[in-house]
């Protein structure tokens, strides 16, 4: 089983969240929600990993309070 890298691992972290943001604009919130909805599960089957991913929902759990 894999571990899930929680500590910074992104090339370039502001260019894809100047994506992220564009991706969103002009969207309503309905449609925001569904385009992260589709990310999410995207990546999730890129990850392709069932623990992996139980770990990501505990963590972003957690950071949600």
């Amino acid at each position: 089983m894999a571990d899930l890298i929680l500590s910074p691992n992104l090339e370039n972290a502001d260019d894809f969240y100047a994506d992220l943001l564009a991706a969103h604009d002009g969207l309503e919130k309905a449609g925001s929600d569904a385009l992260n909805a589709r990310l999410v599960l995207v990546l999730a089957n890129h990850i392709g990993d069932n623990a992996v991913l139980a770990q990501a929902i505990k963590a972003a759990a957690l950071t949600g309070e």
